[in-house]
């Protein structure tokens, strides 16, 4: 028995530490930028072992620096409520609920009218995280799905709302983000794609690229997509309307 309480003293200890640790690091990102995210790493490594060569594009630019057609276009395509929320939109991740769940219904109905040899498609599974969110899961956490890793997401997301302003989390976020397989920040994005300075986009091609980071690298492929021209001009509609932090 003795051993046992041990043993968990010393999982509560590591723990402990840990959440010292990231708490140090986000202090400290308000002052310095972050050289690399976990999420970057990985990337770079499985590209590495696929491909071996080292792909790695990112460029730093101050918030300042930054156009705020990109700002707005990110913020109308992946967090409206950015300005307004502590980190976690409710009202969002509501209604992420409710269509995730319409789509699994629809999913199992289309399956019960298929031959049994075919199967149907997979629901596609919509999130609702904020930026903030996505920017404490880049930063510092695996990949996997479990309800261990999203709660040490919801404190993290906590902890970045807490140490750091909103400027500075959307300028780390804007700059680290992926916008292609190699590709991280806006600076590299707007080089890669347009062969430009990300200061120089237009409204319309912050917009397409703000449409793109759910899948980058799959529309990175399909330049040409339909969808992608059709929610970028709805994107570029919306930015007048959005609060900048």
């Amino acid at each position: 028995m003795k051993a046992l309480l041990r043993l968990l003293g010393l999982v509560l200890l590591a723990g402990l530490a840990l959440q010292i640790y990231f708490v140090a690091r986000i202090a400290l990102m308000a002052v310095v930028k972050p050289e690399s995210t976990a999420f970057q790493r990985s990337e770079i490594y499985l590209i590495a072992r696929h491909t071996g060569t080292l792909k790695w594009r990112q460029q730093w630019v101050p918030y300042a620096a930054l156009p705020d057609h990109l700002k707005r276009a990110v913020i109308a395509s992946e967090d409206a409520s950015f300005a307004e929320h502590e980190g976690v939109d409710l009202e969002a991740l509501e209604k992420a609920w409710e269509k995730n769940a319409r789509a699994e219904q629809r999913a199992a109905q289309l399956g019960s009218r298929l031959a049994p040899t075919r199967t149907a498609k997979p629901p596609k599974i919509i999130g609702g995280s904020t930026i903030t969110q996505q920017l404490a899961k880049n930063l510092f956490l695996s990949g996997e799905r479990t309800l261990l890793r999203k709660g040490q997401e919801l404190l993290l997301t906590l902890l970045l709302e807490a140490l750091l302003d909103k400027r500075r989390i959307l300028e780390i976020y804007l700059n680290s983000v992926e916008w292609g397989e190699g590709v991280f920040g806006a600076e590299a994005a707007a080089q890669h794609y347009y062969r430009k300075p990300a200061a120089r986009l237009s409204a319309y091609e912050a917009a397409r690229l703000a449409v793109m980071l759910p899948r980058p690298k799959y529309f990175e492929t399909r330049p040409g997509s339909g969808y992608l021209a059709s929610r970028a001009s709805t994107i570029a509609a919306r930015m007048g309307g959005v609060e900048l932090p």
